[in-house]
């Protein structure tokens, strides 16, 4: 691969974590306000990455559907040809079409669960041409509320540990702003 692991390893995670709650119609069920765990394993073209990766991330129930009103909902949207959404009980299946940085993403997500005490999100993207060296990224991630969100976090407020290059117990932190600026550099 033509990337670090560990930048690939954050690409794919980030990705799978804000990419496809993103999707998320306006009658889904969103994520219960308060701290989540976040557990997931990624493939890149078929090469499983170091992990599991774990997070915790402060959700704002009201914040949650990024494609509400918001400008991000509104500039995901425009980027995308196709945003299928069915939802079948505690399931929904969401298929994507996408231009991310002159890449077309084309996506299947599956989420399970009832977003109040857990879920399990599997996804599956593929990128042409390859972006960033990747052709096929895959993950699957399990969530959990954990309770009320730290003193001092905000909405999308993360805590990333497991990631390779960090000193055991050692945390990545990243709050909203951060992101943006991470989204911007890597094409989102």
């Amino acid at each position: 691969m033509r990337t670090d692991t560990s930048i690939l390893v954050l690409i794919a995670g980030l990705a799978s974590v804000f990419l496809a709650p993103a999707a998320l119609a306006a009658d889904t069920p969103m994520r219960k306000s308060g701290l989540w765990e976040i557990k997931s394993e990624t493939t890149v073209d078929g090469q499983k990455m170091p992990g599991p990766m774990t997070m915790q991330m402060c959700i704002d129930q009201s914040k949650d559907d990024m494609t509400a009103d918001s400008a991000e909902g509104q500039d995901m949207r425009k980027r995308c040809s196709k945003m299928d959404m069915k939802r079948s009980g505690n399931k929904v299946v969401i298929d994507s079409v996408c231009t991310v940085d002159k890449h077309i993403a084309t996506g299947r997500t599956v989420i399970t669960g009832n977003l109040v005490t857990d879920y399990r999100m599997e996804n599956t993207t593929r990128f042409d041409p390859p972006m960033h060296g990747m052709q096929t990224t895959a993950s699957t991630m399990t969530g959990k509320w954990i309770g009320p969100c730290k003193p001092g976090q905000k909405h999308g407020s993360v805590t990333m540990s497991g990631m390779p290059g960090m000193s055991p117990g050692g945390n990545f932190k990243m709050d909203p702003e951060m992101m943006k600026r991470m989204q911007q550099q890597y094409g989102r």
